[in-house]
């Protein structure tokens, strides 16, 4: 039952859908705004709960509608065993339930139509055929009065067969009527063996009964139309000159009873297959192929009303072909009606509850909405809920409300980035594979940069870092647009999931004793809080202890840690289903085509490499020259020269990247002259490419020398010897010319250049080249000093004493617990514990104009 399903009107339901989301979004926001949550958290966390709300309400409500259009596609194409679900009052669940009802007459309108062809053709076609083999016989002047008495026995036949599909379409309208007498069993073998050997098939007929007068009690004709249409089914299937054996007997255990056999020297029948073959326009299993089906199907009808059994067995040691086995009781009890379920009429559903498909109807499943929307990019495997993972999800969001408030990145920072980790991690469909792993090792190593370095900006790339490879390592992308898409897919995947979040939810209804458990929980956190408050408020040392062992939750504290909750476990959970259901990022793309011409894709390539020569001939005329030659012909000073152009060659190396690819994919390699051809230009590109490297971190390092050392131009520095390190790895994908491997290197290399930055100590880095600088030319920024991280303070022990506090400014040192820990405020401490005070007039006294 949805949320809505007792609103009678369609109209309705969307008005209380949209008032409760808007609703429920306006109390979240005045809740963070009270609770003075930022803005960066409480919109998504917001955003997040109205969708859930909305998600949830919506429930059912265009179900049937996604249903009926795919059951009427099913019946478009001649399927009409198919049934929505109409479980609502309002005007959907009333044309959902008219719909079952239009489909459940076609469908018996259909089914009546089939079977009376097939069974009028199938019934109609042995006794023809028998009577056309003897009236030629008859015209080309062989036969007897027999022969004309076999002739009139088909005649009559045939008109019993006409009988007998009247009671077959009796038997479909749920009545069949049954006559039994005593039956001589031999006689009655005999006669349906001589009237299948009146087909002309070449085949032999060995009929053997035990005791030799058995007498069995059946509908004579029934049993006739059984053991012929079996009997039928072996000559169609016996090789040219085999024997079909036919063996009845009486049966000592179980008693009451006796068996028919009739077997074949054919192909058999496959294990597989021996069930199917009694279903009506089943098909035989054999290599030869066979009939509709029918007659074994009819076979099966006429067992069942004489409350037997049906079945091939396995032939005898030794033997070949088809064996099948009638079990049926020496005396029948008398039926009226033995008609098949599925042929039943269905009674009339009620007009409210969704009426319960019997045999052989199919209800038709809706499509999930989400399903429409993200199309093929992001199918879902039928994957099912998973309660384990939602409980995770939650923990890992409770874990960092609690950790995260009011304390600086540390310890606890690194601890939570790692159990949100480990949960997407633990239940990856990609946890085996090695980019997979590497890109987990490097991520782990990215976050513990959180306390291990004080400076917030290297720790937040690094945790950006880390998430990206996270996501990458999760859906296994091997290209650029794969990388994209996977950092793309985090967020969607939040919406993508819902209908799997929802089928999570589905399990808590039927946990059994796991919701005993949970009720337990619930009730002591209740007892926890109630008493914890009422003794706390009557002893002052209770209260201290208190204090010490859990969190503030006055209000403001409660709402942060209720958001922090929500974002975090949501983020996790998307994580999470991104695992247990990867996006496809790395579409297949069609192969390029290369160029037809050699010089559609040279000449380009000639034409770059000849701006790089020029280029590189004007960096030896710098270098030869000198700086009056540069200030002469530019205008410029040297530091201003090498400045210009940094940025400008930091694009022109990853434009020299594109180019590569390219002219890769374009190029053709059918011939060796092709191939020397690429290797050659691309090479001497790339070469020229690595000088252009060479000069542009050279030109920082001059400009730094002048002009100080900063963060950014540190991580450009870093940046652009990465973009080396790609131009190398091209050259050594072309001397193969295969470059697959060539993304993840690129994605990998990148995160351990940044890991390698962390590492580094960018901070302090920073403040010993600028100290040395101050030293060799007297030049500083303090301002510049004072705001790099805890990191540089060690650096600052090389000033002298006085000068110190120039650089460290009013900092002071902080008092962390061990969550807070972190080694670059740990190693500040003592520095900053013997620190004078800070003087102005000082520090600008010390600086060279």
């Amino acid at each position: 039952m949805t949320p809505l399903a007792v609103l009678r009107s369609l109209k309705v339901k969307l008005g209380v859908l949209v008032a409760v989301s808007v609703v429920v979004a306006a109390l979240v926001a005045n809740a963070g705004r009270v609770g003075g949550v930022a803005a960066w958290l409480s919109i998504p966390v917001t955003i997040a709960l109205a969708l859930a709300v909305t998600q949830l309400l919506a429930l059912g409500m265009t179900a049937p509608l996604r249903e009926m259009t795919a059951a009427a596609q099913r019946m478009a194409r001649g399927d009409y065993d198919v049934r929505v679900t109409a479980t609502s009052r309002d005007e959907v669940g009333e044309l959902a339930r008219a719909f079952n009802t239009m489909a459940r007459d076609l469908a018996g309108v259909d089914r009546q139509r089939r079977e009376l062809v097939a069974s009028v053709s199938h019934e109609l076609r042995t006794p023809l055929t028998a009577q056309r083999a003897l009236l030629e016989n008859l015209a080309d002047g062989i036969g007897d009065a027999a022969a004309l008495s076999t002739a009139l026995e088909q005649a009559e036949r045939l008109s019993d067969l006409v009988d007998d599909l009247l009671d077959l379409a009796r038997v479909d309208a749920g009545k069949a009527p049954l006559t039994p007498v005593d039956v001589p069993l031999g006689p009655l073998l005999e006669e349906a063996a001589t009237h299948a050997r009146a087909t002309g098939r070449d085949v032999t007929y060995d009929v053997r009964v035990e005791p030799a007068d058995l007498v069995v009690r059946a509908d004579p004709k029934r049993l006739h139309q059984l053991v012929a249409n079996v009997l039928d089914n072996a000559s169609r299937h016996s090789p040219a000159g085999g024997t079909v054996t036919v063996r009845a007997r009486r049966t000592p255990e179980p008693p009451g009873r006796y068996t028919i056999e009739v077997g074949d020297q054919g192909p058999g029948v496959a294990p597989g297959d021996r069930e199917r073959v009694f279903e009506r326009f089943g098909t035989l299993g054999t290599a030869d192929g066979g009939g509709t089906g029918l007659g074994l199907a009819i076979a099966r009808w006429v067992t069942d009303l004489h409350g037997g059994a049906i079945r091939f067995v396995d032939p005898e040691p030794g033997g070949t072909g088809a064996l099948v086995r009638v079990e049926l009781p020496l005396r029948p009890a008398v039926r009226t009606s033995t008609a098949p379920e599925e042929t039943m009429t269905p009674p009339t559903p009620a007009p409210t509850p969704a009426p319960t498909p019997g045999p052989g109807v199919q209800p038709v499943a809706a499509r999930p909405l989400l399903d429409d929307l993200f199309g093929s990019l992001w199918p879902e495997r039928d994957l099912p809920g998973r309660l384990p993972v939602l409980l995770a999800a939650v923990a890992a969001g409770l874990f960092a409300a609690l950790v995260l408030p009011f304390r600086d990145a540390g310890v606890g920072s690194f601890l939570v980035l790692v159990v949100c980790g480990a949960v997407p991690f633990a239940v990856a469909r990609t946890r085996r594979d090695p980019f997979a792993l590497a890109c987990a090792v490097l991520a782990a190593a990215l976050s513990a940069i959180v306390f291990l370095r004080a400076a917030d900006w290297i720790g937040t790339l690094c945790v950006m870092a880390a998430a990206g490879l996270g996501m990458c390592g999760l859906t296994a992308a091997r290209g650029l647009p794969g990388f994209v898409a996977s950092a793309v897919s985090w967020p969607l995947s939040g919406l993508r999931g819902l209908s799997w979040l929802g089928r999570t939810l589905a399990q808590l209804t039927g946990l059994g004793q796991r919701a005993a458990l949970v009720r337990t929980v619930v009730w002591s956190v209740l007892g926890l809080i109630v008493f914890g408050l009422l003794f706390a408020s009557a002893d002052a040392l209770f209260a201290e202890w208190a204090d010490a062992v859990l969190p503030d939750l006055s209000l403001d504290t409660f709402v942060l840690r209720l958001f922090l909750t929500v974002a975090v476990g949501g983020a996790v959970l998307a994580a999470s289903y991104l695992a247990l259901n990867p996006p496809r990022v790395d579409r297949a793309e069609a192969s390029s085509r290369p160029v037809q011409h050699r010089f559609e894709w040279l000449a380009p390539v000639l034409v770059v490499n000849a701006v790089f020569a020029g280029f590189l001939i004007a960096q030896a005329a710098v270098i030869f020259g000198g700086h009056d030659y540069l200030q002469r012909t530019t205008g410029l000073t040297y530091a201003e020269y090498v400045h210009q152009g940094f940025g400008q060659l930091t694009v022109a190396t990853g434009l020299t990247l594109l180019v590569v690819w390219a002219a890769a994919r374009k190029a053709p390699r059918a011939t060796a002259t092709d191939r020397a051809w690429l290797r050659a230009t691309l090479g001497v590109l790339c070469a020229q490419t690595l000088v252009v490297v060479a000069s542009a971190l050279y030109r920082m390092g001059v400009y730094q020398d002048a002009y100080g050392f900063t963060r950014l131009r540190l991580t450009v520095d870093v940046f652009e010897g990465w973009l080396g390190l790609l131009v190398l790895a091209l050259v050594g994908a072309g001397v193969a010319l295969r470059g697959v491997w060539l993304p993840r290197f690129a994605l990998l290399s990148g995160a351990a250049a940044l890991l390698g930055l962390a590492l580094l100590n960018p901070d302090a880095w920073i403040a010993r080249h600028n100290i040395d600088r101050f030293e060799d030319t007297g030049k500083v920024d303090w301002s510049y000093l004072q705001g790099l991280s805890e990191d540089a303070v060690p650096a600052f022990t090389s000033l002298p004493q006085d000068l110190r506090p120039c650089a460290l400014g009013d900092r002071r040192r902080s008092d962390d617990d061990w969550l807070e820990w972190n080694l670059g405020r740990s190693r500040a401490v003592d520095v900053l514990k013997e620190a004078d005070q800070y003087d102005p007039a000082t520090c600008a006294a010390a600086e060279t104009p």
